[in-house]
């Protein structure tokens, strides 16, 4: 946004931004969206019968009943979709339930995007810069045992996503349903932390691929060059660095203080940009 000036008044740049650092990000979309309930065929719509459709329901029942103390303790971000019992009313809660009004039916919600179909449209406009760094972190809880892809570890992946990480594994694509893109292969994406795909984690792959480094050791890769997406692969699961720090553990530490140092030691550029208070004066 800040390149394609899309703050009017405002004369941005992508160059106000030094670095970027992605950490299990789903830069390529994760088959996880089609075991969960968003059809392969196309990769927008939901099946009639799925564990997306019972949360869709009650999504729009909880949004709709308006009750401050819950939507105080976790608001979904659909308040301007105006889904509450006092706007639209019983007639409006059929319309939501029915799909003809809501997120839901305007496509405003994040699972159409988290598919691999809907990551490739949306990264056909995504632009590498050539005067930001860039680094990722994939995550990874599998292993090949005899050939075949199975979970690294029984104890060592959160009991809520053992059998994510396994089913995962097993993904095929339907036969009768096109690719979603050229070159796609099913044991590509087997690799994942139970949550995406490790192969979509590590820099835009599709419909483009981005120049890329894959490091082991830091130190390889300095000094760091501008325009180049350098990530890393680790063991651990999703949960373990994006939503438990202390089940992490000193890990968690460790990898936010090899962040930070890169950040502040290895990502310079050769003359400073200039920033937005420069840029008014």
């Amino acid at each position: 946004m800040l390149a394609d000036k899309a703050f009017p008044g405002h004369d941005t740049s992508e160059d106000w931004v030094l670095s970027l650092t992605s950490l299990s990000g789903a830069l390529n979309g994760t088959t996880r969206t089609y075991y969960d309930g968003m059809l392969a065929e196309d990769g927008r719509s939901m099946k009639s019968i799925s564990l997306l459709q019972l949360c869709r329901i009650g999504v729009i029942v909880y949004d709709w009943l308006d009750i401050p103390w819950l939507k105080n303790y976790y608001n979904f971000g659909f308040d301007h979709f105006e889904m509450s019992w006092k706007k639209v009313g019983f007639s409006g809660l059929i319309d939501l339930l029915l799909g003809h009004t809501g997120p839901f039916a305007s496509g405003d919600w994040i699972l159409p995007d988290l598919t691999i179909q809907g990551s490739l449209k949306l990264n056909s406009t995504l632009r590498t810069f050539p005067n930001t760094f860039y680094f990722s972190y994939a995550t990874k809880r599998t292993r090949k045992l005899f050939g075949i892809t199975v979970p690294s570890s029984v104890l060592g992946i959160h009991p809520m996503l053992f059998l994510r990480v396994l089913q995962m594994c097993m993904w095929r694509h339907p036969q009768n349903a096109p690719l979603p893109y050229k070159g796609y292969r099913d044991e590509d994406w087997e690799d994942n932390d139970g949550a995406l795909n490790t192969i979509s984690m590590t820099h835009p792959r599709i419909p483009t691929e981005h120049p890329n480094r894959f490091v082991v050791n830091d130190s390889d890769c300095h000094p760091l060059q501008p325009g180049i997406w350098y990530y890393k692969i680790i063991e651990a699961d999703h949960i373990l660095f994006i939503v438990n720090r202390e089940r992490a553990g000193v890990q968690f530490d460790l990898l936010y203080d090899g962040i930070f140092q890169r950040c502040r030691k290895h990502a310079f550029r050769r003359s400073p940009p200039t920033v937005p208070n420069e840029t008014s004066q």
